[in-house]
């Protein structure tokens, strides 16, 4: 519709010319103002009919381009979706948003932009030829163009430079998008350290780069747009000689003479038109390149072909599990056999850098175990769908990530939808009730970015809350998540979590340093390099006076308690 649009527009549009050369020779031979009227309207009904239907095509066109912009970032935010955790690792989130707020909308450009001004450039320039070759004369079209066939020599000649130039501008914007970021993300320290003035130094010495490199794109985009109505002013003038000759002589008519002039005017645009759209697409093409690489990655953890639904019951195995991380000498955890008991809790501790957060990644399939060595009721998990997997296990990480929501739908987060009373009761249990009555909206208070407008321990408790807000989990796992409270909250915590695995069979594991969080522990798995350094209850640890009994006599002679509350 667009094409067909745009088409019957520009053969309109030529049909105008035609009719002033046309009123020019009747005015030559005798002209009454009802012959004026009737010219008159003919321009009036051409250019109405020339209005609508380019008009349609435009907005169908742009309408189509926004479509697809929009398609394109619901592809590449659901693509990302699907991408494991180590792929974010490996690129930086402001490298990630460029290709969205950059890349995404120069690739609708082109399409928006260069198709639409193809169309009118391929269409006006073939009607508006045909019309000076059949209507006035041949050889003065061929003459008057002649100038404008050195256009793809220049185009040949710049645009390779363009383009690079363009991939060199957007590589600066992605890299100071990363800087921004990284900046404003850790903007606390940047004021608590008074380093205000180095951040602004190499902010600007980014968008300096930018600068020069943007100035040498407009300086390589200024050359190329400048040629093009150099080489078209000659071909003006070509045919002001050629054309004023033919009419003086009479071998055409003073009409045609003028008719072609506005013909070749008419020319001008969609040979420029041409330029413009090379440029669009060479601006665009590596854009189009970096949003197909990241549309090409695969992610390396995927679902099997035929899932084994999840088992009710919870037996957690483990046998021989080894595990290192990609480019690295030394496993992260070599050998390690273990057996959970459902409705049980195992405590796992030891020295940082000892496995513990790549245990719980394993267990999670945020990264994936070798086939055989962890089971969960019986079946390997790499045999269930992971998020049939994941949603059997509540989760709460070292971080504590809160949503800039209200505090009420972070801790809902994991349900379809807000229940008023799951949010209350998980508040309740995490110990984080009080704090939020006291809030000036209660659960629709903002948190902010990253919970900025919390306390590293309030944080820590919204964050266990939202895990326990999942009641249909059958496996808890704390990863360090009690470390920023203190000794009574933690302990009216771990009297919930005592409370929810007598009451409900959940299986808990509580990775901590503070021997504190594990005193429910019915196991406790030491961790040292990878290896698994000691492991029984926590009266037979002590007894073996190795890690565990060290950390226990140093934690009870500093009487170690929680950093905020």
């Amino acid at each position: 519709m667009a094409v067909a649009s745009v088409g019957i527009s520009k053969v309109i549009q030529v049909q105008i010319p035609h009719v002033i050369g046309n009123f020019i020779n009747q005015f030559r031979l005798g002209i009454t103002l009802l012959l004026i009227e009737k010219y008159a309207a003919e321009l009036a009904v051409i250019s109405l009919g020339y209005v609508v239907l380019f008009g349609l095509g435009q907005f169908t066109v742009g309408k189509l381009a926004r479509l697809f912009e929009a398609y394109l970032r619901q592809r590449l935010f659901s693509h990302w979706e699907i991408l494991e955790s180590q792929y974010f690792q490996r690129h930086t989130v402001g490298d990630l948003l460029s290709h969205v707020l950059n890349d995404v909308p120069a690739v609708r450009q082109a399409m928006a932009g260069g198709i639409s001004q193809i169309l009118q450039a391929v269409f006006l320039f073939a009607a508006t030829l045909f019309m000076t070759i059949s209507k006035i004369n041949l050889k003065l079209t061929l003459a008057s163009l002649l100038p404008l066939l050195l256009i793809p020599i220049v185009v040949v000649h710049l645009g390779p430079k363009i383009r690079g130039q363009s991939r060199l501008v957007q590589e600066s914007l992605s890299q100071m998008s990363d800087m921004a970021e990284e900046s404003l993300e850790s903007i606390r320290l940047i004021k608590s350290t008074a380093n205000e003035p180095v951040e602004s130094t190499r902010f600007t010495k980014t968008t300096d780069v930018i600068y020069d490199r943007s100035i040498n794109l407009v300086r390589l985009n200024t050359t190329f747009q400048a040629l093009i109505p150099l080489l078209t002013g000659v071909s003006f003038a070509i045919a002001l000689v050629y054309g004023g000759d033919l009419a003086l002589t009479h071998q055409i008519s003073l009409g045609a003479f003028v008719a072609f002039t506005v013909y070749l005017s008419m020319l001008v645009r969609p040979l420029m038109q041409f330029g413009n759209v090379i440029n669009i697409f060479q601006n665009s093409s590596a854009s189009l390149k970096r949003i197909e690489t990241l549309l090409s990655a695969e992610p390396t953890i995927t679902d099997p072909q035929t899932p084994t639904a999840m088992p009710h019951a919870l037996p957690i195995v483990i046998r021989d599990l080894t595990f290192a991380y990609p480019g690295t000498d030394h496993p992260a955890l070599e050998h390690l056999s273990l057996s959970i008991p459902p409705g049980t809790t195992l405590g796992v501790v030891g020295h940082t850098g000892s496995g513990k957060t790549t245990l719980c990644s394993l267990l999670l399939r945020e990264i994936d175990p070798a086939p055989e060595t962890i089971f969960i009721g019986g079946v390997d998990i790499r045999d269930v769908n992971r998020s049939e997997l994941r949603e059997t296990i509540a989760y709460v990480p070292q971080d504590g990530f809160l949503f800039s929501f209200p505090v009420g739908h972070n801790i809902a987060f994991p349900l379809p939808e807000v229940n008023e009373v799951l949010v209350a009761n998980a508040a309740t249990k995490a110990h984080i009730m009080g704090t939020i009555q006291n809030m000036p909206k209660g659960f629709a208070t903002i948190v902010g970015e990253r919970g900025i407008n919390l306390s590293g321990g309030q944080r820590q408790r919204v964050a266990i809350a939202r895990a326990l807000v999942k009641t249909h989990a059958k496996l808890l796992i704390l990863d360090d998540s009690l470390s920023a409270v203190d000794s009574r909250t933690e302990s009216s915590i771990l009297d919930a979590l005592s409370e929810m695995r007598i009451n409900g069979g959940t299986t808990t594991i509580i990775v901590s340093h503070r021997l504190s969080s594990l005193r429910d522990a019915d196991h406790v798995l030491v961790l040292d390099q990878g290896h698994v350094a000691e492991y029984g209850t926590p009266s037979e640890l002590l007894r073996l006076n190795g890690i565990y009994a060290e950390l226990h006599a140093i934690q009870s002679e500093g009487g170690v308690t929680g950093a905020q509350s």
